[in-house]
This record gives C-alpha cells, structure tokens and sequence, in this order.
C-alpha cells in the first residue's frame, strides 16, 4: 500500500501538472477577478520552475558534491537501480543516470571496489515482466566479467527495497562493510537516510552530477527551460521523499 500511495503521489509533484490544473479551473471560474488570478498563479509557477539558475541553487545546495575516496578497498559498491528504462516487457535501455553504472564499472576496473551489486526490479504501479537486473546482466555477459564479482538484486520498487534487499544480499555474502554507495548526486541525501535507517554502512560516491555554479548563461537567467521545468520533478520527488523517510522506523 505504501508503495502505491508514493507513485501516485509523484504525478502531484510535478510542476507542469500544477500550472495545468490552474489553467484548467481558469476556464471553468466564472469570476473574472478569480480567472486572472488563477492565471496569474500559473504563469508564476511557469517562470519560477522553468527557471534554470533557480534550480541550479537548488542542486547547488542539496546535491552531495563529489568525493575523492581514500587509497583503500572496499569488498562491494552498491549500485542503485532507476538507470535503466523499459523500452519493452523484454527489452531496456540505459537513461540519463546511466552514468551510475559507468562510474560503477570503474570503481571495479580501477580495484577499488571488489564487487558490484547492481539493485532493481520493476518500478511500475503495472509491472509486465521487465526486470532491471535480469535485462542488465544478459548485457554484461559479453564482457567476462567474473560471475563472482557481480551480483544482482532483482526484487525492489523504490529506494527503500533497494537498501533492504541488498543488505541481505551482502549479509549472505558475507561481505563486510563499509561498502560505497552509488547513485546519483540528487538522490544520494536521501539515500544515505535510507542506509542509516536501515543500520546499512556505506561511503557515499555521487554520480550523475549537476553543472557548477559558476557555469551560468545568459538564458539561465532569462529563458525559460523545459529542462529545468522537468529537471523540478526529481528534486520534489526527493525533498518530500527525505521528508517521510525521515519519520520513518
């Protein structure tokens, strides 16, 4: 039930659902006083959202910034799901994280974690059969990795699945901790919660980066962005996933 609820919950945090539903009561309110307020809020909404230095703060501020890691060995790097997209129930491709698995795949070919535990199911309110793990390491068996040193979590939804399931992957494995974290910079704060939550010890490494501050244009200023209108529907998606985790046991 929880799960279903915090889908559902997602399409309420979308900044374009917003200013479309002000604009859909702007037709049907008779006062016209109201009209051109409910107007006036949507195309706020519009410009703050579609913004692109505004949510470049925002990233600024709430990304984990990248981190050098110490000259050791860790037995494991968790890396966690939502890199992949359906394009079929039989077939995937890699998204715009994919650059968790590339940074993955380094941290193995560098030595500096053993294995690699790649986490994710089917996140889908409707799951027709396409498994993330399953799709992933049909794709990585042209490359003789060693079958030990990959492993693959194929059971979670959502972030809290992915830290449950692989922890007692590692248990089994007889892994010991600390083992690092792999997932995007966005998503990473909240994350790192989860793993604390759970009794989890991980040692954050952030991918998928934001651009520097200092990387401003002219039109981040002034120019609406449709990048930057969607780029909103992850950090909501996190700032209130951090929130209810945070209450939590």
């Amino acid at each position: 039930m929880y799960f279903f609820f915090s889908k559902l919950l997602i399409y309420f945090l979308h900044p374009l659902n917003w200013i479309l539903i002000l604009l859909i009561m702007a037709v049907f309110i008779k006062n016209n006083r109201y009209k051109r307020s409910t107007i006036l809020a949507a195309t706020i909404v519009f410009l703050l959202f579609s913004n692109s230095f505004l949510l470049n703060k925002v990233a600024a501020s709430w990304d984990i910034k990248p981190v050098i890691l110490p000259k050791q060995t860790y037995s494991c790097a968790l890396v966690l799901g939502g890199y992949i997209s359906e394009y079929d129930k039989n077939t995937g491709f890699f998204n715009g994280a994919a650059d968790r698995f590339i940074q993955a795949l380094k941290l193995k070919e560098s030595g500096t974690a053993l294995h690699l535990l790649f986490t994710g199911g089917n996140a889908s309110l409707t799951p027709d059969g396409f498994v993330e793990g399953n799709w992933l390491r049909q794709e990585l068996q042209p490359y003789h990795f060693a079958d030990s040193t990959l492993l693959f979590e194929t059971q979670s939804r959502n972030t809290i699945e992915n830290i449950r399931f692989s922890k007692a992957i590692l248990q089994a494995k007889h892994l010991p901790p600390p083992y690092l974290l792999v997932t995007s910079a966005f998503h990473m704060r909240r994350a790192l919660l989860v793993c604390k939550k759970a009794g989890l010890q991980v040692v954050p490494f952030p991918c998928d980066l934001s651009p520097a501050e200092t990387q401003f244009s002219f039109d981040d200023y002034f120019l609406p962005s449709a990048d930057a209108l969607s780029g909103w529907n992850n950090y909501l998606k996190e700032f209130v996933g951090y929130l209810i985790t945070s209450f939590k046991h």
